[in-house]
């Protein structure tokens, strides 16, 4: 497949041929006939043509402007007038008019032609389909397949390549003129018709830029806008439309590519080729819309090669190329995702990855990685972007631990001083993931499974603190991750931070001589667990946030059990029902939707919020699992947006459909429907409470003009305004733990809802595939299987309690049930006794009941009636 490089390694130069003064007399010819056209027109008093000077409502123009449209008509193969016999002529009006309807060649000049494509250093739409057409005569492709070569294999043909052009002004074509003066006869008699249009083939409009002179025609691309690119990318994808159908030109794309890379690698990473020329991004547009990269021809070289010159792109030049690529389609983008993703994946199966051989150090699966975010980010911008709504920052700051001090005496700077990681290039393009309502397509598209098989998480997560050159870390894509890496990235994340908080108390005992507890212990009475839980943990907050950091250790009062993860599982659950309990007050229920909402009107301090803020930072960083239900809103709260009129979708519903019909209603809504900018709540006893959405607002009528200021303003009150002080607290208790997480960077607001409240999706079958025996039993023993017959024929209920009682929660924790590590021992003969429990350990003791009926009273006894530590 690669012999025609191999036996071509050097493309060869281009000299002037003998055509082509003949192609620029026909060109000049035709060109002169336009221009005739539309300044003396065709004679013809009824002429239809709406460019000719003959047809009726043609508005005249001057010969500047009339030598601008006659080039532009010549390049478009617009309709000539047959000269009316009234009308005087020059004979080389009528010269080559043949050449200009059909544009073909006689099989005689064939070889005269064929000889003229050594000069062609660069492309443009119609040069390849004459080219295709002359070997579609002559049945030999080779004459396309050495241009295609030629060109495609260099940087500079490439770029030149497909260019988009505009029409001279009159100042330019002034300028033209004047540079022509010093030519001979020929030359300037064609520039005074247009000074380019002898070049059919230009992709620019330069009377110096003409075919096989490899002019860069800079002066002459049209002034493009800062995101655009001077590459005419419809016509890019008619050629390869044309031209990937056959297998030997396809070749000649493969070929040339392998060729081009390691240049064009060289020329970003060395010669700071992009900031000289920022139309050196047009070869990877032109490459990148061949919708044959992803074929297995191209895995193997090709591909990886581009791959890594286009992953040296600098951060500006990546920008530019994501918002090119967010105009692009649906079915554009999945495409380009897809090149890379078989890569990825190509590379993955076909290599054995290991701790000694980590992914990590592929090239291949590295750049193919880096150029997937630029696809990545131009999804982001091709969605529905929401870039206003953004929640304010707390106005004072989290305090810093008062062990700043000793962290500096003994050498050590505070950790993430300049806060969260961003990616670069989100910062260069000024957006966040978080803004993207809705992506063009869905973010799933992005993870790739296979890579996170093979993915060691240890090891890719101290890349990605230490943030060397030599090491690339998956983390700092994201969006290539499943939820599950990357929840085990951020429990790396947590543990290590809990370790040095640890280390720091140690060194702080030794300098203060005094004795500090490692860890962040609370003892709590079962009886008064918010009191005692919010008294303890606002001292933490006040005196030293960074005791939050520690690792938990929960001990209720006047019960044994050491903790190692099930007592502060129970003891989040406990907290959390306490909590939300309709009778505290603090959140509203919805029955219909089973959410809960802050509440408006609640007597309780900030505290309290604060509190539970606390709680769900704690519940992150120490990796358990809430039963808690918020509309999607809050998570995108959390994470810096503001809630819409789109988010009472699923947040009130009711109100959402009642809104939606406003904005709908096709009547009067004045007159029909007699509303005011005033609205109305009630409070905890039912009392109407009123607001006011404008000054006076009981006054101002809601109309067909004001209803999206109504609708919009009724939702800012609803979901940002009424529980301002509530969310306020609530986020500030949050953060406390979570600040110098890389939370916000691994997780969009859907992932963090996992994160917290763990899966819905409870499948058994998974359960029963992952777990584990001990004590006498495995998988074939007659108990195990009565069991799993026994567990499978439960409720949905039934099967939750049995979750609770065994694990201490009942979600599964984030990629479903199977990722929980369950442990069934054997715990005696068959006995009375019912099923204990370690929910520390996930273990279930189950003595070896003699009938599935006994087992099946004696576990719904045990899981129906289970609560608290120590039931051993």
């Amino acid at each position: 497949m690669l012999f025609f490089l191999k036996n071509d390694p050097h493309p060869p130069t281009f000299s002037q041929s003998e055509g082509k003064h003949q192609k620029r007399a026909a060109a000049k010819h035709l060109i002169e006939r336009y221009y005739h056209q539309l300044t003396e027109g065709c004679g013809n008093e009824l002429c239809s043509n709406s460019w000719c000077a003959s047809s009726a409502g043609f508005r005249r123009m001057d010969n500047n402007a009339a030598a601008v449209k006659a080039l532009e008509l010549y390049k478009v193969n617009a309709k000539l007038c047959d000269p009316h016999p009234s009308k005087k002529v020059t004979a080389s009006t009528y010269l080559e008019s043949s050449t200009h309807s059909n544009r073909k060649i006689n099989h005689q000049d064939i070889n005269s032609v064929r000889d003229n494509f050594k000069d062609v250093s660069y492309l443009t739409e119609e040069k390849v389909f004459e080219i295709l057409d002359i070997c579609g005569e002559n049945e030999d492709y080779s004459p396309l397949i050495r241009v295609i070569g030629r060109v495609f294999s260099s940087a500079d043909g490439l770029v030149q390549s497909f260019r988009r052009s505009k029409p001279h002004t009159k100042e330019e074509l002034k300028s033209l003129q004047g540079k022509d003066e010093d030519k001979d006869e020929d030359e300037k008699e064609a520039a005074s018709c247009s000074a380019t249009a002898m070049e059919d083939d230009s992709p620019t409009s330069s009377s110096s830029s003409r075919l096989g002179e490899g002019s860069s025609g800079e002066n002459d691309v049209q002034k493009l806008a800062p995101d655009e690119v001077s590459v005419d990318i419809e016509a890019v994808r008619r050629v390869y439309e044309r031209l990937l159908s056959n297998e030997k030109i396809e070749a000649a794309f493969l070929n040339a590519l392998v060729y081009l890379s390691p240049n064009v690698e060289c020329d970003l990473t060395y010669h700071n080729v992009y900031s000289r020329d920022p139309n050196y991004l047009n070869l990877f547009v032109i490459v990148m819309e061949n919708s044959n990269l992803h074929s297995p021809e191209y895995l193997e070289i090709a591909l990886p090669q581009f791959c890594k010159a286009m992953s040296k792109l600098p951060l500006a030049a990546q920008a530019k190329l994501a918002r090119l690529w967010s105009h692009y389609s649906a079915e554009q983008m999945r495409r380009m995702v897809e090149t890379f993703q078989q890569l990825i994946t190509y590379k993955v199966i076909s290599n054995e990855f290991n701790s000694r051989n980590l992914v990590n150090d592929d090239d291949a699966v590295v750049a193919a990685t880096k150029c997937l975010k630029i696809v990545y980010y131009a999804n982001v911008l091709g969605g529905d972007l929401d870039m206003e709504h953004n929640e304010e920052e707390d106005e004072e700051p989290i305090p810093e631990s008062s062990e700043l001090t000793l962290q500096e005496l003994l050498g050590e700077e505070r950790r993430n001083k300049k806060g969260p990681r961003v990616d670069p290039l989100e910062t260069e393009l000024g957006i966040r993931t978080n803004d993207c309502r809705r992506p063009l397509i869905p973010f799933e598209e992005f993870v790739n499974e296979p890579l996170n098989e093979v993915l060691e998480m240890d090891k890719d997560y101290t890349f990605f603190k230490v943030e060397t050159e030599n090491k690339f870390s998956f983390m700092t894509c994201p969006f290539s991750l499943n939820a599950v890496t990357k929840n085990l990235g951020l429990y790396y994340d947590n543990r290590i931070r809990m370790y040095s908080e640890r280390r720091i108390t140690v060194l702080y005992s030794l300098v203060q001589g005094q004795q500090l507890n490692p860890y962040l212990r609370l003892k709590v009475r079962r009886d008064h667990i918010i009191d005692d839980a919010l008294v303890r943990l606002e001292m933490i907050a006040m005196e030293n946030p960074a005791d939050l950091k520690k690792q938990l250790y929960v001990e209720f009062e006047g019960e044994q059990g050491v903790d190692e993860g099930g007592v502060s599982k129970e003891f989040f659950q406990l907290v959390v029902e306490e909590i939300f309990n309709p009778d505290i007050g603090m959140f509203t229920y919805d029955e219909r939707t089973k959410l809960f909402w802050f509440n408006a009107s609640s007597f309780e301090n900030e505290g309290q919020y604060t509190l539970i803020g606390i709680v769900l930072g704690l519940a992150i960083y120490n990796n358990c699992i809430l039963d808690v239900h918020f509309p999607m809103v809050v998570y995108r709260k959390l994470m810096g947006k503001k809630g819409t009129f789109r988010d009472l979708a699923d947040a009130n519903p009711v109100l959402y459909q009642s809104l939606k019909e406003l904005l709908e209603y096709e009547g009067s809504v004045e007159e029909d429907m007699m509303i005011t900018f005033q609205i109305s709540q009630t409070d905890l006893f039912g009392n109407p409470l009123m607001y006011d959405l404008r000054e006076n607002g009981d006054k101002i009528p809601v109309t067909n003009e004001n209803r999206k200021e109504f609708v919009a303003q009724y939702s800012e009150y609803m979901l940002n305004k009424s529980i301002e002080k509530q969310f306020k607290a609530f986020r500030r208790g949050f953060h406390m733990v979570t600040n110098e997480s890389p939370l916000k960077y691994l997780f969009r607001p859907e992932e963090i809802e996992l994160l917290i409240c763990g899966s819905r999706n409870l499948d058994f079958l998974a359960l029963e595939e992952t777990t584990e025996y001990d004590g006498g039993y495995n998988r074939d023993s007659r108990i195990i299987k009565e069991f799993w017959e026994t567990l499978h024929s439960f409720g949905e209920e039934q099967k939750r309690l049995f979750l609770q009682f065994t694990t201490g929660t009942d979600r599964a924790p984030v990629g479903g049930l199977g990722k929980l590590k369950m442990i069934i021992a054997k715990n005696g003969p068959d006995t009375d006794r019912l099923p204990t429990s370690h929910t520390c350990f996930n273990v279930l003791l189950l003595p070896e009941y003699g009938s599935k009926e006994k087992l099946r009273e004696r576990l719904l006894k045990a899981i129906t009636y289970a609560k608290g530590f120590g039931m051993l």
